[in-house]
């Protein structure tokens, strides 16, 4: 079904894989290859130690579970031959939420930008590399087709996602 998604999903037993540089940089660069291939648009992404959240549109010809199977098993991929792992890398499945107008888009945004502040990872979002805030990553812009927001807000000023 067509329509743009936040995904979330967990390390192998909530494992703190993601605080070891080489492990990230393979999350990374398996989530920009995928947008890169037409897989998917990127909107917004955080990595955090053990779990993270997208907000994606899956290409046209894809399904949102063939999405996510490319970015979870590309990284577990990638990740298994950098650090020589072993054990798996996510748990399996994943929990995802349809975004349903530009307002929904924008908390779930704004919940993205904020993951790293609110578990004390770094002071301000721009500050924690790991993220689409960063300004480090290309991403694609907000879906057409979603009810746009009153002149003059920005997605940084999204609340929390309840």
């Amino acid at each position: 079904m067509p329509g743009t998604y936040f995904v979330t999903s967990r390390t192998w037993e909530s494992r703190k894989l993601f605080v070891n540089a080489t492990a990230c940089e393979s999350f990374v660069e398996t989530l920009l290859h995928y947008r890169t291939e037409g897989a998917y648009l990127l909107h917004a992404f955080v990595l955090m130690p053990e779990h993270f959240h997208i907000l994606l549109t899956p290409a046209r010809n894809a399904s949102l579970e063939r999405a996510i199977m490319y970015i979870k098993g590309g990284s577990a991929r990638r990740i298994g031959e950098k650090l020589d792992l072993k054990l798996p890398v996510w748990q399996r499945g994943f929990s995802d939420h349809r975004i349903c107008d530009f307002r929904d888009y924008v908390a779930h945004a704004g919940y993205v930008e904020q993951n790293p502040v609110k578990r004390r990872l770094v002071g301000v979002p721009g500050e924690y590399p790991w993220s689409s805030v960063s300004g480090r990553y290309e991403l694609d812009d907000p879906p057409q087709g979603l009810k746009p927001l009153a002149q003059g807000r920005s997605i940084g000023t999204a609340e929390a996602v309840p």
